[in-house]
């Protein structure tokens, strides 16, 4: 059984079209790494999962990066939709950015079950085993055990325009790809297109020659 981390069930829903193998929601506040990629936070974030669950478990970590803001908000989009709001972060763009003001959403996938993956060209987390080897990977316990995790990347490029739509969530509203926001989207075209939804695409093909 696949567990997918999170509180949101939409997520499950759009996982289960990618997937042919049952996928469950798990709600599990995982420590979230602050980092400036999204690759290692969701890995970490995987690791504590499965360490919690004992299940194969997959993890998500997304952002909105602009090109001239060099990346930011990126891993830190969450807070700063919080604390600034999407419209201020709009305004920051129109102010500070020409046309076309590039950005791109982004979305990390961490997969772990424990056991060690074979080489592909997909990258591979491997920052916990030389972690364990610097602490002494003899001491086989939760805190020192090695941990591979398997990443899976998705993204749509766009740019930053004045916010339009009343559907979707979060930075959709200013974030315009192919001549429409993702907030003027149906929920179908949005996921169609959405990098969540790229990202899960390759990790369907990848998990179902694993099974």
């Amino acid at each position: 059984m696949l567990r997918y981390v999170t509180t949101n069930e939409g997520k499950v829903r759009e996982a289960l079209s990618y997937l042919d193998d049952d996928v469950t929601q798990l709600d599990f506040d995982y420590t979230e790494l602050q980092a400036p990629e999204l690759g290692p936070i969701a890995a970490h974030g995987a690791r504590e999962a499965f360490r919690y669950a004992d299940e194969p478990v997959l993890v998500d970590d997304a952002g909105l990066f602009i090109e001239g803001f060099e990346g930011f908000p990126g891993p830190y989009s969450a807070y700063v939709e919080d604390t600034l709001g999407v419209e201020t972060v709009y305004r920051l763009a129109a102010a500070e950015l020409d046309e076309p003001r590039r950005a791109s959403f982004r979305c990390i996938l961490a997969y772990c079950d424990g056991e060690p993956f074979e080489a592909s060209p997909d990258p591979v987390d491997r920052d916990d085993r030389t972690l364990a080897a610097a602490r002494g990977a003899e001491q086989d316990d939760e805190e020192t055990q090695a941990l591979p995790v398997k990443l899976f990347e998705g993204v749509v490029n766009g740019r930053i325009v004045p916010p339009r739509g009343d559907d979707g969530f979060g930075y959709d509203p200013i974030f315009e790809h192919d001549g429409l926001t993702f907030a003027e989207m149906t929920p179908e075209e949005k996921n169609g297109i959405s990098h969540r939804g790229r990202a899960l695409a390759k990790f369907g093909e990848w998990y179902a020659e694993r099974q």
